[in-house]
């Protein structure tokens, strides 16, 4: 059973926002790292954890007002002047931040959060202790039971004032206005700390004092309100939370908008058709129809347009929680790193947001861990000690573009063939064979590693795998440029949303199939008397431009039954091509659905027409891949297990 009975949507709506709160504290104690007198900085993350305090008071989570209290009342002292902030107290901090990570997760669960682990109390009650005047002998931190609250009686006689906080200020706090409620809160905090050893929280007053709405006087964290069991319900809200979204009201009125136009072209078309029914059928009603259906396409697709809206979310969000992770692998393994963000504001489809967790994490912890030298290796290069990554997000078109770049070590082609061929995972001969564009997509494959000894970090081969594999599950690609000595850069194309994808449809036959209109950038007739063979590939030039001619039946086995007449040019981020096909049926907005159990290569997924015929949406770049990898051989024949990978 949970022990926030009745406090559901309160525990959401904590949760969420505290959550985000967090990831920004997280991401300006990074900042304060460098810059450490930056008061901005300090004010910043004081009001972040006397926000969180707030919403845990409503919570009645006492041990998480306890930790956050502490580590407030450690930044008044530091905004104030009164304590200077070293590396020793910073890892204080770090761990007390890391602390209130995990009674998040706690709390989530449907549990009230266990005290945090002593030697960060004690830490952080000799920090504050140790800025007290030494006329007055503070007690020594020790791992105790927390003290039970103080009456709000006894607490107001002692601190010569009315029980209990500003709650007027804690609700601005909670509704996102915590910077207004900070100067009558840290009053009482400073006034209580001045009547009571330094460090020691008086929970009753930051607790309410009145039941929440709904919820009786007697009524008490954990008492039973449902049979389930917890951890059932904690799933669900788990689950709940994750399927959540924050829209911009603008956005749903503009959605609201549409569809009240629609409603009323609907009835239009609802008279219309009774008139046609009716044996009207004038040229002016003819025409008055052609109207109203042209008006609904425009309406449909606006509403179409302002719907995917609704999912965008700014990955800013999401890159918040990296710096802190660049940040403590770095100290772990005796590094400088900094972790400089671009492009936060960049809006990505919320589905797509959650999926992108792990496949960043990794690309930056090899970052960090593989790419970047030690100070005295980078000294000794001629670089700055201090190393910068760069996670960069940027829309181009209807993609997402995402950047890791670092000024590292760079990666050796010729050692990631060597490598491979020393773990049997390709053979001398398929070495021998492969470019450096494909020698260093050899990381991408399952087992590989450069490194002799597999660390707690990384060395196991299986990171990058993770990661190719979570990209093309978004219909993506990673690309990797690298110069040996200055750095590498991962990049990684995403479209703009997983639910709708422009397309050209293109007839093999009769089969039509779907081309991703991003690719596609002009139709041309293909003149067989114009054709070249150069290198025994047929070309074509187009604008001063050679470009090799692919027919779609080559690229998909299939056999060629008569010439194409028609050229797609299509421009991927390797190459420009003509893929040859046989007929247009016109070009579509696909709904794309999903082939999670079983996906053929060279299939990014399916789309239906509207005559409910089902039509296979083609990725140019693995069919473009599996073609280069069977090189002149017959593109029916299987192509090696490691080179399949290859993209």
């Amino acid at each position: 059973m949970s022990d926030f009975s009745g406090m559901e949507d309160l525990l959401q709506d904590f949760l969420q926002e505290a959550g985000d709160l967090l990831s920004d504290v997280d991401n300006k104690l990074c900042d304060l790292e460098r810059s450490p007198d930056d008061r901005r900085l300090l004010n910043d993350i004081f009001r972040g954890f006397h926000t969180i305090k707030g919403g845990a008071g409503f919570l009645n989570a006492g041990e998480l007002v306890r930790l956050c209290h502490l580590t407030e009342n450690l930044f008044d002292k530091l905004r104030n002047g009164e304590k200077e902030l070293t590396p020793a107290l910073m890892d204080t901090i770090m761990a007390a931040t890391q602390g209130v990570r995990q009674m998040f997760g706690e709390i989530a669960q449907g549990r009230q959060p266990a005290p945090a682990a002593a030697e960060v109390s004690a830490d952080l009650q000799s920090a504050l202790a140790a800025v007290a005047e030494t006329g007055v002998q503070s007690q020594p931190a020790a791992p105790t039971a927390a003290k039970p609250a103080v009456p709000p009686a006894a607490a107001a006689a002692g601190a010569g004032e009315p029980a209990g906080p500003d709650w007027h200020a804690l609700h601005a706090a909670l509704s996102g206005q915590g910077a207004a409620a900070v100067p009558a809160v840290a009053g009482k905090t400073e006034a209580a700390a001045g009547s009571k050893p330094a460090g020691e929280v008086e929970l009753s007053q930051m607790q309410p004092h009145f039941p929440p709405e709904g919820r009786r006087s007697s009524d008490r964290p954990g008492a039973a309100a449902s049979a389930a069991p917890s951890g059932r319900r904690a799933d669900e809200r788990a689950a709940a939370r994750e399927t959540t979204i924050r829209v911009d009201t603008a956005r749903l009125d503009q959605v609201l908008n549409l569809s009240g136009e629609i409603g009323l072209t609907k009835n239009r078309l609802t008279s219309l058709r009774a008139d046609i029914l009716a044996g009207r059928t004038d040229s002016e009603t003819l025409q008055a129809l052609d109207q109203a259906v042209s008006q609904l396409d425009l309406l449909v697709s606006d509403l179409q347009n302002s719907v995917m809206k609704t999912r965008m979310q700014p990955i800013g969000r999401l890159f918040q929680k990296y710096p802190r992770i660049a940040r403590d692998l770095a100290r772990q393994l005796g590094k400088d790193v900094e972790l400089a963000l671009v492009g936060e504001e960049t809006e990505v489809d919320k589905t797509m947001i959650e999926d992108l967790a792990d496949p960043l994490i990794h690309l930056i912890r090899n970052a960090v861990d593989h790419g970047v030298e030690s100070p005295d290796e980078r000294r000794a290069a001629g670089k700055q000690a201090k190393s910068v990554i760069r996670l960069e997000a940027r829309q181009e078109g209807d993609h997402i573009v995402l950047m890791i770049a670092d000024d590292g070590r760079g990666m050796s082609p010729e050692r990631i063939r060597a490598k491979a061929v020393e773990k049997h995972i390709i053979s001398e001969e398929e070495a021998n064979t492969l470019d450096d564009r494909q020698s260093l997509n050899l990381i991408f494959l399952p087992g590989f590693s450069t490194m002799a000894k597999a660390s707690a970090v990384s060395g196991r081969g299986v990171g990058m795998d993770v990661v190719k594999t979570n990209i093309q599950k978004l219909n993506g690609s990673i690309e990797i440029r690298s110069e040996f000595g200055k750095g590498s850069v991962f990049v990684i194309s995403l479209p703009l949303t997983l639910a709708i994808l422009p397309v050209l449809l293109v007839l093999l036959g009769d089969q039509p199939f779907a081309l991703p209109l991003s690719l596609v950038r002009e139709i041309l007739p293909i003149d067989h008397e114009r054709m070249q063979e150069v290198g025994g590939k047929e070309t074509l030039v187009v604008r001063g431009e050679i470009l090799p001619v692919i027919a779609l039946a080559r690229l998909l086995g299939w056999p060629q039954v008569r010439r194409p007449e028609f050229g797609v040019l299509m421009q991927t981020a390797e190459r420009s091509f003509i893929l040859a096909v046989d007929n247009f049926a016109g070009r579509d907005d696909a709904v794309i659905k999903a082939l999670d159990d079983f996906r053929p290569r060279g299939v990014a997924g399916v789309t239906t027409l509207s005559n409910g015929q089902i039509v296979l949406i083609l990725d140019m770049k693995e069919l473009l891949c599996d073609l280069a990898a069977n090189g002149d051989r017959d593109v029916r024949s299987p192509a090696p297990r490691a080179l399949e990978l290859l993209v």
